[in-house]
């Protein structure tokens, strides 16, 4: 084994050790946050993507299109709208819209007008117009009923002048008083008919709609604006799910078809984000191919223009059009993730794509950077930053409470969110990082990528930084401190690390009676990781392994379950591992049933990284030797050597837990930067077991409860460790059993041709 292993190998883990004060020399620049400095550029404030601003700010002075292509949380949206932000400040003036849009009549009912003017002139011009329909509408001929109500008041008084006659006759002539009664109830009857006409003529006065009616033919002709740029701020339009009805405009429907109230066309009109903004920004293109809309977005870019139209639908609006084109000389920000590139490619045989890097520039945002100097000051900054965004937030919420009543009220208040007390010197004041707490969010960052690097995945990070400083604040701590990180991490969770912490509470137990029952040959424990899509978090679990060989049969192996293809075939590597060590050793020929378990993994297994623990596990049930259930092994096997894997230092996190009894592990040579992370803030050691090389890290302060981690380059230097044997033995033992169960078979064939001579004598 020692010639698996150079000298500069030693002195390279070694070197490892002195990580975590090589980082924290990157970091002397500053004791806490209040001492880092968020640069003015806008362009600047987004951290990691070195590639994407550089190309981002070329793409602004030739005013190109941009194409941000990464996973959710590396920054697609904060750097768009850092776009627009340093467009503004620079060419804004030039790039903001001066003029409204304006729609007038055409030449029927179903045709506009667009024209384009100063908003103040056309304003005067409308206003003008709404003022002169007033006067003619209050100089048309008002509704009256004066010559009924004259001739009714004529007849009445006649009536009343007779009755008078008849009464004085009535003093002479009896009789003549029944001429009083008759000519009475006639004038009371005229003077009822008079004062229906009046109440008649006051309600038809008081009605609009007559005047107005007499005046729609004129309103009708009122252009109308669309567009008033004095009323838009921004430059850059946030289009969502991007249509022809969001993205071009239309035309309304019409509640009022008929009767002479139909609304004009003009009225109905509206336009979208194309005639608005000069920049548009689509969040997510995977929307816009769903809606139909690229084969319209890209005849816009191309003539930018476009006649405003009303849709293919035969409802009210349908057949409305302009006769003029709108201005559409767009600025096109648009957002995918990867998967949507392939769907881009087939659309149009990549026409979208060849619009972009016509005029603009694709940019593919990092999912990881590098671990530099530079990545470090970034990592300060990006915690400053969101250090500021919390204090702003809690400014904008409690700011009005804190200036009027004072921090006992928020205590108060706060107590009452909580349902819990809160100390007496509980105040609602972001704090700052300390450099220890930074490199908790370095570690955190680096626990989260590979290979050295620092995941780019920022959106989850925030939540921990949050939960911390609320951690701090619940203490009254001075500086947000290591211990409130960690106590973040394990309250911020996705939904596949919460799923996955349950998974590792069952593989805890599970190993545990495994361990009882006392069944250590043919077991391995290896190592899985479950990764969260959107946030890129991992949550790493033990993996209980049962290996079996049988004798006597074909040479297959079997990995039952939900077992992915990768899964699959490392089954099949594995296989042929084996094969290759009894044919190296010279070993008869014996088939063999080779049978590997994932013990309770009911949602499936996929991946390579648990080749080494079924090889083990098979070797381990072949010659009948145990293996250790303290050290959990994980590695992608190709013939003898250990290849890198994923997630390793998220796998060896889920184990270090003492609870669960684990004193180690086997990790590929390939990843040992991975353990970086895990000796932040903690005491470790440079440890050899014969020639393997490792690191011992202590859980606990005062360099106790130590965790072994051996870096292996074979699958030998794993079975050193777990089993206790070295490449000699193993072979010898494996060559000794195949040699029994040839003889087993020789013997049992004779014992059966035996038989079969006996049978016919």
């Amino acid at each position: 084994m020692t010639s698996d292993y150079r000298e500069n190998d030693y002195r390279w883990i070694e070197e490892l050790l002195e990580y975590p004060q090589r980082l924290e020399a990157r970091l002397a620049h500053f004791d806490d946050t209040s001492q880092v400095d968020v640069p003015g550029d806008p362009i600047e404030r987004v951290v990691f993507q070195g590639r994407a601003k550089a190309a981002i700010r070329k793409v602004a002075q030739s005013r190109g299109h941009v194409l941000l292509v990464g996973r959710p949380g590396t920054g697609k949206s904060m750097l768009a709208n850092m776009f627009q932000e340093v467009l503004a400040s620079s060419v804004g003036d030039f790039l903001r819209p001066t003029d409204a849009i304006v729609a007038f009549p055409g030449k029927d009912r179903n045709h506009i007008r667009i024209a384009y003017e100063e908003p103040e002139k056309i304003e005067r011009v409308i206003a003008q117009l709404h003022r002169d329909v007033e006067v003619h509408r209050r100089g048309a001929d008002t509704f009256s009923l004066a010559d009924q109500i004259a001739a009714v008041r004529r007849v009445r008084r006649v009536l009343v002048a007779l009755a008078v006659v008849s009464a004085l006759a009535g003093i002479v002539f009896l009789p003549a008083l029944g001429g009083v009664a008759l000519f009475g109830l006639g004038a009371m009857f005229m003077y009822l008919q008079e004062s229906n006409h009046r109440a008649q003529e006051r309600i038809q006065q008081q009605t609009a709609s007559a005047p107005k009616a007499s005046v729609k033919h004129l309103q009708d002709m009122i252009p109308v604006v669309l567009y008033d740029p004095r009323k838009e701020k921004d430059l850059m339009a946030r289009v969502a799910e991007p249509d022809a009805r969001s993205m071009k405009g239309g035309f309304r429907h019409d509640p009022y078809q008929s009767g002479n109230l139909q609304t004009p066309a003009h009225y109905r009109a509206f336009v979208g984000a194309h005639a608005r903004s000069p920049i548009i920004y689509i969040d997510e293109l995977k929307t816009l191919l769903r809606a139909g809309y690229m084969s319209e977005l890209l005849e816009v870019m191309q003539n930018r223009s476009y006649v405003l139209e009303g849709g293919t639908n035969a409802g009210s609006g349908g057949a409305d059009r302009s006769e003029d084109p709108l201005v559409a000389d767009n600025i096109v920000v648009a957002a995918c993730n990867h998967d949507t590139l392939g769907r881009l490619q087939e659309e149009g045989d990549g026409a979208f794509l060849s619009r972009i890097e016509d005029k603009g520039e694709i940019i593919v945002m990092e999912d990881a950077v590098p671990e530099t100097e530079q990545a470090l000051r970034e990592v300060c900054q990006y915690v400053k930053q969101e250090v500021d965004k919390l204090r702003d937030e809690i400014e904008s919420v409690w700011g009005d409470i804190i200036e009027t009543e004072g921090y006992d009220s928020v205590r108060r208040r706060s107590e009452r969110i909580f349902g819990r007390s809160l100390p007496e010197t509980y105040v609602l004041k972001v704090r700052e990082f300390s450099r220890a707490a930074v490199l908790e969010i370095v570690k955190e960052m680096r626990c989260r990528a590979s290979d050295g690097k620092l995941t780019s995945i920022l959106r989850p990070i925030n939540g921990i930084i949050k939960l911390a400083e609320m951690e701090a604040m619940m203490e009254d701590a001075r500086l947000v401190a290591p211990r409130h990180v960690r106590a973040a991490l394990e309250e911020h969770l996705s939904l596949e690390g919460a799923l996955a912490q349950e998974a590792a509470a069952h593989k805890r137990d599970l190993k545990k009676y495994i361990d009882s029952m006392g069944g250590s040959v043919g077991y391995v424990v290896g190592l899985a990781v479950v990764s969260a899509r959107s946030s890129d978090q991992a949550r790493g679990q033990p993996l209980p392994i049962r290996g079996q060989i049988t004798p006597g049969g074909q040479d297959t192996v079997v990995a039952p379950g939900r077992t992915g293809e990768i899964a699959r075939a490392a089954a099949q590597n594995v296989r042929a591992s084996i094969k290759a060590v009894l044919r190296k050793i010279g070993a008869p020929y014996v088939g063999y049933e080779m049978y590997v378990d994932y013990i309770q993994a009911h949602g499936g297994v996929e991946g390579d990284s648990a080749s080494v623990a079924m090889d083990i596990a098979l070797v381990s049930d072949f010659i009948k030797h145990p293996v250790t259930q303290k050290f959990a092994v994980t590695g992608s096997l190709t013939g003898d050597i250990m290849l890198a894997v994923g997630g390793v230092t998220e796998k060896l996190r889920s184990i270090m837990d003492e609870d669960l009894g684990m004193e180690g592990a086997c990790i590929p040579w390939q990843n040992k930067r991975d353990v970086e992370p895990l000796l932040i803030n903690a005491e470790s050691e440079f440890i050899r077991l014969d020639a393997i090389p490792g690191v011992r890290i202590y859980r606990k302060p005062g360099r106790t409860a130590p965790f072994d981690v051996y870096f292996c380059k074979t699958k030998y230097h794993a079975c050193r460790v777990l089993m206790g044997l070295d490449r000699e033995e193993v072979e010898a033992r494996m060559a000794e059993r195949c040699r029994q169960d040839y003889r087993a078979l020789r013997s049992a064939a004779g014992d059966v041709e035996t038989g079969r001579a006996e049978a016919a004598g």
